[in-house]
């Protein structure tokens, strides 16, 4: 669960006196959990592979509530020069 992005190796990517201060973060939605980095800390703790997380609880993830159901949105693109010319092109001239 810990990644390469978090934890000291951020401090070490990241530019000195330029970014706020990140701690390493155990997000859990219900049953799911994963882990981060975030400016936010909590009162409690959690130690993955020997480091000390901060446990932030979240009500919406995308594990309850994904982004993407599956339904793509079909963009008309053949015709809009038509139909612009139906409505603009052919207009009289006075």
């Amino acid at each position: 669960m810990y990644t390469a992005f978090s934890g000291i190796l951020t401090a070490q990517i990241m530019k000195a006196e330029i970014h706020p201060v990140t701690y390493p973060v155990v997000y859990v939605d219900g049953e799911h959990e994963w882990a981060g980095i975030s400016t936010m800390k909590s009162g409690t703790t959690r130690v993955i592979d020997g480091i000390e997380h901060y446990v932030v609880n979240v009500e919406i993830s995308a594990f309850t509530h994904p982004f993407y159901t599956g339904q793509k949105r079909i963009v008309d693109s053949a015709g809009r020069v038509e139909k612009f010319m139906r409505r603009y092109g052919q207009a009289e001239k006075k």
